[in-house]
């Protein structure tokens, strides 16, 4: 009961941290516009994500833009759209692997062993996953870093963190953890009844000279 509590607790902590890598994914507010400088007071605040970049007005309004061509992009950006992608899918896949191979299921038969070492499997699939978005975010913070203390970036063009990128850094750390408890469901061997002494066999009858 104890291994079945801890895979249906990872498998649901790693389907959190799914739902909160797509919801990142698809957030545009990766960065938003610092305010640094001597003009604090903006009337347009601009967000980046992605797939858009947005500007949003004082009076409440936003105006999102897709990005038109994938070439335009920097290599940062084109970089972590492709791990956060693969994150998601392979992730997911994890996902279906571990419920086959969870005990609270029957899709995977009735085999213990076999059904823990399904589950461990999805549990590895799903830490190669998150592992993708844990790479893709650093990634995407460091150029945020390096660009905005480079001196030759222009004071209105520095960028921060955006809310976007904490909700994908959380999700991509509640699926390692998911992934690393559905991974330590390992069968263990079991301890064999049979005694490791040889069975003695009765005298024979029968004497030798």
């Amino acid at each position: 009961m104890a291994h079945a509590g801890m895979q249906m607790l990872g498998f649901a902590l790693a389907l959190i941290g799914v739902i909160g890598l797509i919801i990142g994914t698809m957030l545009p507010q990766w960065k938003m516009s610092a305010y640094v400088g001597d003009n604090i007071i903006t009337a347009v605040s601009m967000y980046e994500g992605l797939w858009m970049s947005c500007a949003f007005q004082s009076t409440g309004q936003m105006q999102c833009k897709v990005y038109d061509s994938i070439l335009q992009l920097n290599s940062a950006l084109q970089a972590t759209r492709a791990l956060m992608i693969v994150s998601i899918i392979v992730s997911v896949a994890g996902l279906g692997v571990a419920v086959m191979g969870m005990k609270c299921t029957t899709c995977g038969g009735d085999d213990k062993v076999k059904k823990a070492r399904i589950s461990m499997t999805g549990g590895i699939i799903i830490l190669i996953g998150s592992l993708c978005a844990i790479v893709a975010c650093s990634w995407y913070a460091n150029d945020i870093i390096k660009a905005f203390y480079n001196p030759f970036t222009p004071v209105n063009t520095k960028y921060e963190f955006g809310s976007a990128i904490f909700i994908a850094w959380a999700g991509s750390f509640l699926t390692i953890v998911g992934g690393a408890m559905l991974a330590a469901s390992c069968p263990r061997k079991t301890k064999s009844t049979t005694p490791k002494y040889p069975i003695s066999r009765p005298a024979s009858s029968k004497e030798y000279v």
